[in-house]
């Protein structure tokens, strides 16, 4: 007698499946010229629910990140701390936006996710900004500049948590690398550190 494998094992399986395909359709670009609005002309929520303007960021290098708590990903927080530090003082940021959107594994509150990224886990300093859509119908007006007014390679929706979105000093998207291209990659330090003024 065959031996059928229970449904809950076939969800889980499926899931895994469609999680490993949605990672591999994300994929990194170096833009051939920069967009030409810059992203820095919105205004966002921070964590605690205040407006902030993006302006505030003119003249520095940004790395814009989808982030989650739950996520296989998420010990990218560390890495991405550790970028910071390096280029910070040269007219760098991390901006994190937590997202609820793959996988439902940022279920937190602003507070908690806080918490968590900045104390519990990970001793976090750049900074975090409030949980949002990055995908769909609800995506807010950043995350569809990012995804929908870039152009060539740039452009298309994100796949998964921790794709990142390398942004000049002008606030123009130049750079867009995956989930899985760890914060620390020579490429990704290497398109900054082209971006950045010598130390």
């Amino acid at each position: 007698m065959a031996i059928r494998p229970a449904p809950v094992l076939i969800f889980f399986l499926a899931l895994l499946a469609v999680s490993i395909g949605l990672w591999g359709t994300d994929r990194s670009a170096i833009a051939q010229s920069p967009q030409e609005t810059p992203v820095i002309d919105h205004t966002v929520l921070n964590n605690a629910g205040e407006e902030v303007s993006l302006a505030e960021y003119r003249g520095q290098v940004l790395l814009i990140v989808n982030t989650a708590s739950e996520c296989g990903l998420t010990p990218q927080l560390e890495t991405l701390e550790l970028l910071y530090q390096r280029y910070k003082d040269r007219g760098f940021s991390v901006l994190a936006f937590p997202s609820n959107d793959f996988g439902g594994q940022e279920p937190g509150t602003n507070e908690e996710i806080e918490e968590f990224y900045c104390n519990t886990a990970y001793n976090v300093t750049f900074p975090i900004f409030d949980k949002v859509p990055t995908t769909g119908d609800a995506i807010v007006p950043l995350y569809r500049a990012l995804t929908q007014e870039t152009t060539g390679d740039l452009q298309g929706a994100i796949g998964w948590n921790f794709t990142k979105f390398l942004v000049d000093a002008e606030g123009r998207v130049v750079a867009r690398f995956g989930p899985r291209v760890d914060p620390m990659d020579e490429d990704i330090r290497q398109a900054i550190e082209a971006l950045l003024p010598e130390a």
